[in-house]
């Protein structure tokens, strides 16, 4: 029996987003920029999750603000179907904002405090004139979707849980039945306990609607129990990419290994016997990131094992994200697989 792939919803390629840097003082030039993102590419078919992990400030917001148009890209094209989104005139674009909706990190700063729930579920559905005299049933039955009282519309975000509060912004993100749904460190500010359940509210809504998601985290557990294919990124790039479960069971790049290694175990035992990949120092500035291998002012693997024949290589030349006999892409001349679980 062979399976159909899904068609691609989603299709990025070579995106570049830089913010300038200008000089203080009357005439305002500019003297440099930050690389927020660097030549990245990805895809996302209908009804996938693509988890998009990487540390804070390393560029994973920027890219999904740029691959919804939200931020114009300053190179490099985004197709959303058939339609390129880059460039795209803002009335075209507004129309295809129905299917792509964007859940936001923070539940409580996202939900305006002075309207009540309902109102902020059905702000969408006025703002592209699809609120009629079904609006408000639709409002009460999206609610229940997300596993809240319909009889609560009329309270305020405050009077709500952290927890309901996110639920609050996905219903409204669902409000115009989008086909994509971009979710920017939607549990990060919730309880462990609470964070379980969003996550399978999102796996539910996923298995009911077919909806595909970019989900942006820095925490590879969470992407672990949600993501199809994982995209590690790191100043700007991404450096390694590939299905959840070989991501986890065979990493091969240096950072994807300190990632994986800082989840802790359950079992004491393992935890204290297993391999601890550290790395050390700061992320270096997108204004002014190293030449060749970005990772390579931080890499344990540059630091200790490589000799300076290795060295220079990845000093002068920069590694491409391509499958390096490791089962995935990867963008390290050294590429080694490791099992860290």
């Amino acid at each position: 029996m062979t399976t159909v792939e899904a068609p691609t919803l989603v299709q990025a390629r070579n995106l570049v987003k830089e913010f300038p840097i200008r000089s203080g003082g009357l005439i305002r030039r500019q003297v440099g920029a930050v690389q927020a993102v660097s030549d990245v590419s990805f895809s996302i078919a209908e009804g996938e999750t693509l988890g998009l992990v990487g540390e804070s400030g390393c560029g994973k917001s920027t890219l999904a603000r740029v691959a919804l148009n939200l931020i114009p890209a300053t190179s490099g094209t985004v197709h959303f179907g058939e339609t390129e989104l880059t460039g795209l005139p803002a009335r075209r674009m507004r129309a295809l904002r129905r299917q792509m909706q964007l859940v936001f990190q923070d539940p409580y700063a996202s939900l305006d405090p002075r309207m009540p729930v309902s109102e902020i579920i059905a702000e969408p559905l006025r703002i592209h004139d699809l609120y009629d005299s079904g609006g408000r049933q639709q409002v009460r039955d999206l609610m229940r979707t997300v596993g809240l009282k319909p009889e609560h519309g009329n309270r305020y975000p405050h009077e709500f849980s952290g927890g309901q509060r996110q639920r609050i912004g996905i219903a409204r993100a669902l409000a115009l039945r989008p086909k994509l749904l971009v979710l920017d460190e939607p549990v990060s500010a919730l309880d462990v306990s609470i964070q379980a359940g969003v996550l399978n509210l999102l796996q539910e809504l996923q298995s009911e609607l077919g909806l595909a998601y970019l989900f942006v985290s820095h925490d590879l557990s969470v992407v672990r129990h949600i993501a199809d294919r994982i995209a590690v990124m790191y100043l700007g790039k991404i450096v390694e990419t590939g299905p959840s479960e070989q991501m986890f069971t065979a990493p091969a790049h240096p950072y994807t290994h300190a990632l994986i290694s800082a989840i802790p175990l359950p079992d004491p035992r393992r935890e204290r016997a297993r391999e601890r990949i550290t790395v050390v120092g700061d992320l270096p500035s997108p204004a002014d990131p190293p030449s060749g291998c970005r990772f390579r002012t931080r890499c344990p693997k540059f630091a200790m094992e490589l000799s300076g024949e290795q060295q220079a290589r990845c000093t002068d030349e920069e590694p491409e994200l391509v499958d390096r006999n490791t089962g995935h892409p990867v963008a390290c001349h050294f590429a080694e697989v490791r099992s860290l679980l």
